[in-house]
């Protein structure tokens, strides 16, 4: 007799088991601070200007994290951008969209950030220079890449980020990164639903209750057993 998983016979594949979920590593932190009051805007501080110097922080940072697990991130351990059942693809100046390998991504993501930031049009650094009307548009995009960066250390490379006692720093980065894109709505949250369970798990303890958290555990576990593509 056949079971009733599919028509074929088959049972469905068990649901991989996430382990950057495991309660003894999403405890870990370098740091209890409430990074809620954190990312908030200072009064004296203007919005872009805080947006620049975050954006930036981040970047630095992130980048930073990649490098400790770049080595086991490669062309044939990593063939395609994924996080869990997402493939992204990379889009160039003219709008081409690109299949590309994870550390290919990476780079494509860097390079681009990297040349924004230091761009004095776009991130301007002298006093008087005024950021350009499309600096918020810029900045969501660089967010949504970074995300993307995270997204994948956690996905695919989690097991050497803990072998190199690496995670709590890990959960430290993605906890205050999340807080700070939901306190300015800088990233869309069907586009970090994908990583929805860890932000439950993480940022419930850090004062964060907007912008869709609490579904967490309805879109994570029950993920869909297609790919797809972004």
């Amino acid at each position: 007799r056949k079971s009733k998983g599919k028509p074929n016979g088959k049972k469905p594949a068990p649901e991989e088991k996430k382990l950057y979920l495991e309660p003894e590593y999403t405890k870990s932190r370098i740091t209890d601070f409430e990074f809620k009051e954190l990312v908030m805007l200072p009064r004296e501080i203007d919005l872009n200007e805080w947006l620049a110097s975050n954006t930036t922080t981040f970047f630095h940072h992130i980048n930073l994290q990649y490098s400790t697990i770049s080595e086991f991130c490669t062309g044939e351990s990593c063939q395609t951008m994924a996080v869990c059942n997402t493939q992204y693809y990379w889009y160039d100046e003219r709008g081409k969209k690109i299949k590309c390998t994870a550390p290919q991504y990476v780079d494509f993501v860097m390079s681009s950030v990297q040349k924004l930031v230091t761009d004095e049009d776009v991130f301007p650094t002298k006093y008087g220079k005024e950021f350009p009307n499309s600096f918020e548009s810029l900045v969501k995009k660089i967010c949504k890449y970074l995300f993307h960066v995270l997204a994948h250390i956690y996905s695919s490379h989690f097991k050497e980020t803990l072998a190199l006692e690496l995670h709590g720093h890990l959960n430290t980065l993605y906890t205050h990164f999340i807080l700070f894109i939901r306190e300015f709505n800088l990233v869309d949250p069907k586009e970090t639903t994908i990583m929805d369970d860890l932000t439950e798990v993480l940022c419930s303890s850090s004062g964060s209750s907007s912008n869709g958290s609490g579904n967490g555990s309805g879109n994570g576990a029950g993920a869909q057993n297609h790919v797809k593509e972004r």
